[in-house]
C-alpha cells in the first residue's frame, strides 16, 4: 500500500487520471472473474444434468435411490478419466495459462480463461451429485459475502499484505499435498482440517492478491506498458476466480448437506 501510494502521490496532476484508471481496472478484473465464475457453475450444472439420469434403462450404474449413473457420467466420475479431469485445471494453470498471455492479445487470453472456467465446470460437476441444492446455494452466497469482505479489505488497507505472498502460497502447496496424501488415506479427521485451513488460506489470498493487482496497475502505468495492462487484468481475474472457487468448495466441504 505504500508503494502504491508513493506512485500515485508522484504523479501529480494525473493522480485524478490514475484513479479513474484503476477503477477500471479492477471493474474488468470483476467482471471477467464473475463471468467465469458463472461459466464454472453453468458448465458443473449441465454436466452433472448429463451424467445422472433417473431411467435405469439407460444407466450403467446405481448412485443411490433413484438415481442413475449414464456411460457419460460412468467415465467421468468412475473410470480412470476421473483422475485426468481432477488434475487437469492443475496442469492448465501450470503449463498452459501462463504460455497463452506471453503469446496471445488480451482477446485471446480472455477466450483461454473462459475455457479454463468452463474445465473447472468439468471437474467440480460432481458437487451437484454430492451435495444438495440447497446447500451448494446457501455455501455460494456465504462464500459471496466473505469473498467481497475480504477483497475490500486488501483494496483498502493501508497495511502492506505483501509479505504474506511466499507464506500463503506454501500453504497452498502444503494443502495439495495433503488432499493428495487423503485420497488414499480417506481420513475424516484430515479432510476436516484440510478445509479449515484451506478456507483461511484462502481468505488471506483473496485479501492478498486483490493489493497485489492494485499495485501491479500502478506499476504498469508508471513503466507505460499499455499491452501488458489489458492481460493483467485477466490474469488478475484468474488469480481471484481460484481464490473464490477454493473458498467455495473447501466451505461447502465443511458445510454443505449431502445427498
Amino acid at each position: 500500500m505504500a508503494q502504491f501510494d508513493s506512485i500515485r502521490s508522484a504523479a501529480g496532476a494525473r493522480t485524478a487520471e490514475i484513479d479513474a484508471g484503476l477503477r477500471a481496472h479492477m471493474n474488468k478484473v470483476y467482471s471477467t472473474m464473475s463471468v467465469g465464475t458463472l461459466i464454472t457453475f453453468l458448465a458443473a450444472w449441465a454436466i452433472a444434468g448429463l451424467a445422472v439420469t433417473s431411467d435405469p434403462a439407460n444407466a450403467v450404474a446405481q448412485l443411490s435411490g433413484d438415481n442413475y449413473l449414464t456411460n457419460f457420467g460412468y467415465a467421468i466420475y468412475a473410470s480412470p478419466l476421473k483422475w485426468v479431469i481432477m488434475f487437469a485445471p492443475l496442469a492448465f494453470i501450470f503449463f498452459g495459462f501462463g504460455a497463452a498471455a506471453k503469446r496471445l492479445p488480451a482477446s485471446g487470453v480472455q477466450l483461454v480463461f473462459y475455457a479454463f472456467a468452463a474445465l473447472m465446470g468439468l471437474s467440480i460437476s460432481s458437487i451437484f451429485v454430492v451435495f444438495t441444492g440447497e446447500s451448494i446455494a446457501q455455501v455460494f452466497l456465504i462464500t459471496s459475502v466473505a469473498f467481497a469482505g475480504l477483497s475490500l479489505v486488501g483494496y483498502t488497507t493501508k497495511k502492506d499484505l505483501s509479505g504474506m505472498g511466499s507464506f500463503l502460497i506454501m500453504g497452498v502447496i502444503g494443502l495439495i499435498a495433503a488432499s493428495i496424501v487423503n485420497m488414499f488415506l480417506a481420513s475424516s479427521a484430515m479432510a476436516f482440517a484440510i478445509s479449515v485451513l484451506g478456507v483461511l488460506i484462502f481468505a488471506g489470498l483473496t485479501a492478498y492478491d486483490t493489493q497485489r493487482i492494485k499495485n501491479d496497475y500502478l506499476q504498469m502505468v508508471h513503466a507505460g506498458d499499455q499491452e501488458w495492462l489489458a492481460k493483467s487484468a485477466i490474469m488478475g481475474a484468474l488469480s481471484l476466480y481460484l481464490d473464490f472457487i477454493n473458498m467455495f468448495m473447501f466451505l461447502l466441504q465443511l458445510f454443505g448437506n449431502r445427498e
